[in-house]
């Protein structure tokens, strides 16, 4: 494949259209798979090697970072982690575009972020046809269990996104949001300080 015909795959991929498991086989080399299992693997007491090993997979990846393994991710590369993030375990990365996550962000058991989806014809998912737009996460977002982010998804500053929800659109911030598909239910006020506190 050429210079310029890796170029023009770039392009489409950047504008949301659909490319080839083919056509993006030149990026083979950006994926992190033996970083990601030798971090799945390292002891929990060995914090230098975990930590080491995460610059290593990660795009860029902040100060205070908790991630419990296992996690998966397609690339590694493409994912990008702000200061005092914690990710619980099963967290996934399809990360085949960026995925952008602010600070103070926590991530709960089993959630899936998802920049990839493939055509609804099967003819069009001919050699894994698929589609990807980038996901971010803005700060001090907390995201519950088994939840799916879906592709293209800006979740907003301080909101909640409910367990077992799947993420299709735009969450603005300080909004509890849940449900199939997400949907905000209300917003994060002043009284949510008070909630689960002795003086309840």
């Amino acid at each position: 494949m050429t210079r310029a015909h890796e170029e023009e795959v770039l392009a489409r991929i950047a504008k949301g259209l659909v490319y080839t498991e083919s056509e993006a086989a030149f990026q083979a080399p950006r994926r992190r798979t033996e970083q990601i299992f030798a971090y799945n693997h390292t002891p929990p007491g060995e914090t230098a090697r975990r930590r080491s090993l995460l610059v290593e997979i990660f795009g860029s990846v902040g100060e205070r970072t908790v991630l419990l393994p296992p996690f998966h991710a397609g690339f590694g590369s493409n994912v990008h982690i702000g200061d005092d993030f914690f990710g619980n375990v099963n967290l996934t990365f399809v990360d085949d575009v960026d995925i952008r996550i602010g600070d103070g962000v926590m991530i709960a058991p089993s959630v899936t972020l998802t920049t990839t989806g493939h055509p609804v014809h099967p003819d069009r998912r001919a050699d894994f046809g698929r589609f990807s737009e980038p996901i971010v996460i803005e700060d001090k977002v907390w995201i519950g269990s088994n939840a799916v982010v879906l592709p293209g998804v800006r979740i907003g500053y301080g909101s909640v996104i409910g367990a077992g929800s799947v993420v299709s659109r735009d969450i603005p911030p300080m909004t509890v949001a849940l449900g199939t598909p997400c949907r905000p239910v209300r917003a994060i006020t002043e009284r949510d300080l008070m909630t689960r506190t002795a003086g309840d």
